[in-house]
């Protein structure tokens, strides 16, 4: 007989609950020393030797008996082919998933605009796409087709010319459906290496990898490693966490499927984050029930086991206000509100990436075809991240046109600013356009 799974009890009236809850959610996605000279190292062996380093690294690393660079690099005839290759049902799936994708996100877009005051001065904005963006896809045995679709859709809804993917082949396995998503998301070049040489390759360029304007995807500890040593030199969209769900429940879905959505996170990884709060501690205990029932049945009931008792936990509260208050806390990828009137709750919600809203919004949805992007703020940054979106890839210039009236005022103005700061050159610019 399978043991029960121990997850965590909490009670936010507890004295100490505070301390218990910011234990749990502690997480440092910091890489050792090693790994961190490790990464800095490839970076400045890529940054000097360019495509040779790449392939070198790729032979040693990925086990790919490539000569050169020629041997790393898919035309789009083989993400044509590839969508040939996968079954009728995969096709059909991933079309209907990034035809929604795409329509969710073209309603993010931003246009440029401007205004004209009163002497003729014409300030506004100028919004333009990103020139290039980069993608980094994990590859290999897993498979994230979903992924490619939440890149690289807003990419090219924003207008980014030119997207380019790196996805790793390790021993020469190569994703087909990956492949086949890139097809469908309209990526440009693929390129088939990964880790921490992909990111700088992209950071940087090479003779045959182009230089990007920003890199996007998820990967391992080197993959973020060389994430933020690169972000300067060009932007990235985070430095993700493991994945998270919190679920909000009044009592009165089906503890099943309760149990199930908190599997959904867990079975990522061991390091991933699955939390349920309710104010009916009786339900808490039949969620515990089905959570012990169910796990047996599952492909990765070690990984959720070890997730649930190692950072999963069940909470209960007061009341709706409480649930709320935790809620924010938190402040959690995705958050499910299984509850009667979600609508309600709404406005009391401040810091969350996703909010799912009623019993019948699982959060797997939003991971695959329900439009919004899955890529999310972890470990907190909800607080003030965004999840990912057409914005990440246009820019915003400020535009200022100042008629030979309005320039004589604003002169005035940074005159005196100006010289209060000494800064004598500046005003004197200011004062040459002021009218005598």
């Amino acid at each position: 007989m399978t043991a029960p799974i121990a997850i965590r009890r909490l009670n936010a009236a507890d004295p100490d609950f505070a301390r218990h809850l910011d234990h749990l959610l502690s997480w440092e996605s910091v890489s050792d020393e090693a790994v961190n000279q490790r990464v800095l190292d490839i970076i400045a062996a890529v940054r000097s030797r360019g495509d040779a380093a790449l392939v070198e690294f790729t032979q040693r690393f990925d086990g790919v008996e490539a000569k050169s660079m020629a041997d790393l690099i898919l035309p789009r005839e083989r993400l044509e082919l590839a969508l040939t290759r996968i079954t009728p049902a995969q096709r059909e799936a991933l079309e209907t998933a990034a035809a929604r994708v795409r329509s969710y996100h073209e309603k993010q877009k931003q246009d440029s605009w401007r205004y004209t005051e009163a002497d003729g001065t014409v300030l506004g904005q100028q919004v333009t796409p990103l020139d290039r963006a980069g993608l980094y896809v994990p590859g290999g045995k897993a498979s994230y087709p979903s992924s490619v679709l939440m890149n690289a859709i807003p990419a090219k809804v924003a207008g980014v010319a030119e997207v380019v993917m790196v996805v790793p082949t390790p021993r020469g396995e190569i994703n087909e459906i990956v492949l086949a998503a890139a097809c469908i998301a309209g990526v440009d070049r693929v390129f088939t290496i990964g880790g921490a040489q992909a990111v700088a390759a992209l950071a940087y360029g090479t003779e045959s990898v182009p230089q990007v304007d920003k890199i996007v995807g998820p990967g391992n500890i080197y993959v973020a490693t060389a994430k933020r040593h690169v972000f300067g030199q060009v932007g990235i969209d985070m430095i993700a966490g493991p994945s998270e769900i919190l679920v909000v429940c009044d009592g009165g879905t089906d503890p099943d499927w309760i149990a199930m959505d908190l599997f959904s996170q867990a079975e990522h990884d061991e390091d991933a984050q699955s939390i349920l709060v309710s104010p009916d501690a009786a339900f808490l205990d039949k969620v515990a029930a089905s959570i012990d029932k169910l796990a047996p049945t599952m492909e990765r009931a070690e990984i959720i086991r070890t997730s649930l008792e190692n950072r999963g936990a069940l909470i209960l509260v007061a009341d709706q206000e409480q649930a709320c208050q935790v809620a924010n806390r938190i402040a959690p990828e995705h958050l499910e509100l299984s509850v009667a009137d979600p609508e309600s709750w709404l406005p009391k919600i401040r810091h969350a990436g996703a909010i799912f809203m009623g019993r019948y919004t699982a959060e797997a949805l939003g991971d695959y075809c329900a439009g919004p992007n899955h890529v999310l703020p972890t470990s907190g940054t909800a607080r003030f991240s965004s999840p990912l979106g057409v914005y990440d890839f246009q820019k915003r210039s400020s535009i200022i046109f100042c008629s030979a009236d309005g320039a004589s005022e604003l002169g005035k103005t940074a005159s005196v600013l100006a010289r209060g700061e000494s800064l004598t050159a500046h005003a004197r610019s200011a004062e040459y356009r002021i009218k005598n």
